[in-house]
């Protein structure tokens, strides 16, 4: 029997469950389980191959074998509704979740992701980086990786947490990387999953974020019958450090919402 994911349950009341990006763990979102854990009971994890789960990289690595391996923890948690706030990498797989197990969510926040499978462009970059990681190893990837995700004219203000986010990355395995970027880049088109929610759809956006170009929610935002929008301006991909209290705050009403609603 597999080995649950690493995981921490924070706090009395509804569950939460927060997921990360890529190249990323649970701490990425120390600064929001003080304040959400006084209100809810708050689940993050160790994504399979990242964290304290990288010996749990599912053996076909595929964003449908990530989001299975979140289902079995819920599942061993006996929650049997929750609401999910998702980070990049962990919004396609909460996407994933959601499509497999659509009873099990009273929400979910879309944290700088998309439900939009990548472009020719993009899998073209994503081949470049396999090729690189392939090639250089880890550490070059993550020094060239991270300073990108947060808005550049900000990184001098910002540099405390670029180095936080770097020194997660460096602890990822190459084989991760590579093997979850072939993820990422494979994975499908889930505007559906928008379309047929039942449940309030939450979109956290960077208006200069590189990773998920602002541009390419104009599809997505109108798609749910409950949606819910913060669009930050000189913020990129990681807005819970470059716009912690905004982000917080944003995060705080959509959950109350879903709660209310559910």
């Amino acid at each position: 029997m597999q080995t649950l994911l690493s995981h921490t349950v924070q706090g009395k009341g509804k569950p939460v469950l927060l997921l990360h990006g890529f190249c990323e763990s649970q701490a990425i979102w120390n600064g929001f389980i003080p304040a959400l854990s006084e209100q809810y009971t708050v689940i993050t994890v160790d994504l399979g191959g990242f964290g304290e789960s990288t010996a749990l990289l599912p053996k076909q690595p595929t964003i449908e074998a990530l989001a299975e391996q979140v289902y079995r923890l819920v599942d061993k948690l006996r929650i049997k509704r929750l609401s999910v706030v998702a980070h990049s990498l962990g919004g396609y797989v909460a996407l994933a979740l959601a499509e497999a197990h659509p009873k099990r969510l009273k929400g979910l926040c879309l944290f700088h992701s998309t439900a939009l499978p990548d472009t020719p462009e993009k899998q073209s970059i994503r081949n470049n980086v396999i090729e690189f990681v392939q090639k250089n190893g880890v550490e070059p990837f993550i020094q060239n990786f991270v300073s990108p995700l947060f808005y550049s004219q900000r990184h001098h203000e910002l540099e405390s947490e670029i180095n936080f986010v770097k020194n997660i990355a460096l602890k990822t395995p190459k084989e991760t990387i590579i093997t979850i970027t072939q993820a990422m880049r494979d994975r499908k088109d889930r505007t559906h999953v928008l379309a047929s929610a039942n449940y309030p759809i939450g979109f956290v956006i960077g208006k200069q974020d590189q990773a998920v170009l602002y541009e390419t929610y104009l599809s997505q935002i109108g798609l749910a019958k409950h949606t819910w929008v913060q669009i930050l301006d000189d913020t990129a991909h990681m807005g819970m450090l470059e716009r912690p209290k905004e982000t917080l705050q944003f995060v705080q009403n959509f959950l109350a919402y879903c709660t209310q609603k559910s």
